[in-house]
């Protein structure tokens, strides 16, 4: 650990939160030479969101000339799994265009409000007045032609991923493609979802003797529905779970609902059909004993 790279990296700007902790974390594992060679999911494990999400941040953070990557595939002749190894570069000037930005919908994806222009921003050329005007002696700005003479710098050259983090920066795991996403407190329920689901295969196992288990779920699919289940439908995460668990308890609904798409569009019915009142949960639904036996 650097305490000198980790001071700097506090103190840069990124434009992205979960960006900011992965720079963090890569000063956290470096050495006073700013190296280091954490695995994506060592990093991934730590900052709790995607290898996904990693990799599209450490690939802004190099094109941000905050890191540098060198890659040691074929390395140990080819044997065995080798990191890559980083090289820290916070000396180097971060441009304001280099960061992501957060996108609203009142902002086009420079972040500039829509339908208005912003001095600071506007194109200069080499005269130093803004491009497509002429600077008279009357200190007045006048409309010289119609096409700017000058060049409007390029925006960054920025991913699908880097694009759409940037309009979600609280998805730590997610599809640009698919436009779907969910939050650590999304992933963290789908993860609890998936880990009862796992335990009634292995009770299955037990009385038929055949060993299988579930085969692994879409993480982005399961944490958006249940994102959509909190903003949309207007369920908490604990009563998300609170009625996962009494359908996995219920010998018919433990067999029909195996995901939260599923936990989803029966609802309605789950809440109809499987009592929620006191007595039948043997007390008061909101007690340190009755989450005790649902969780």
């Amino acid at each position: 650990m650097s305490m000198n790279l980790m001071a700097q990296a506090m103190s840069i700007k990124v434009g992205n939160p979960l960006r900011k902790l992965v720079l963090i974390k890569m000063a956290d594992n470096a050495n006073d030479k700013g190296e280091c060679w954490p695995s994506y999911q060592h990093i991934a494990d730590h900052c709790e969101c995607s290898k996904s999400a990693v990799k599209a941040h450490i690939t802004a953070l190099i094109k941000m000339g905050l890191l540098s990557k060198e890659n040691r595939l074929g390395v140990n002749n080819g044997k065995g799994n080798t990191s890559n190894i980083y090289m820290l570069t916070l000396h180097n000037p971060v441009s304001p265009e280099s960061t992501a930005p957060v996108a609203s919908k009142n902002t086009g994806v420079s972040g500039e409000s829509i339908g208005e222009s912003s001095e600071s921003t506007a194109p200069v050329s080499p005269a130093g007045t803004p491009c497509g005007t002429t600077w008279h002696q009357n200190q007045s700005l006048e409309p010289k032609d119609k096409n700017p003479s000058c060049q409007v710098a390029a925006q960054p050259d920025l991913s699908p991923d880097d694009i759409f983090l940037s309009r979600h920066p609280e998805a730590v795991v997610f599809s640009a493609k698919k436009k779907i996403w969910g939050s650590a407190e999304d992933l963290k329920c789908a993860e609890w979802i998936r880990s009862r689901i796992v335990k009634l295969y292995e009770q299955a196992a037990e009385t038929d003797g055949e060993v299988a288990r579930p085969k692994e779920p879409n993480w982005a699919d399961w944490a958006n529905e249940i994102r959509l289940m909190s903003t949309q439908d207007g369920h908490t995460h604990k009563q998300i779970c609170e009625l996962f668990a009494k359908a996995n308890r219920d010998p018919f609904w433990c067999k029909n609902i195996l995901s939260p798409s599923k936990l989803r569009e029966k609802w309605d019915d789950l809440t109809l059909k499987l009592s929620t009142s006191p007595a039948a949960t043997g007390g008061h639904w909101n007690t340190a004993e009755a989450w005790e036996s649902t969780l």
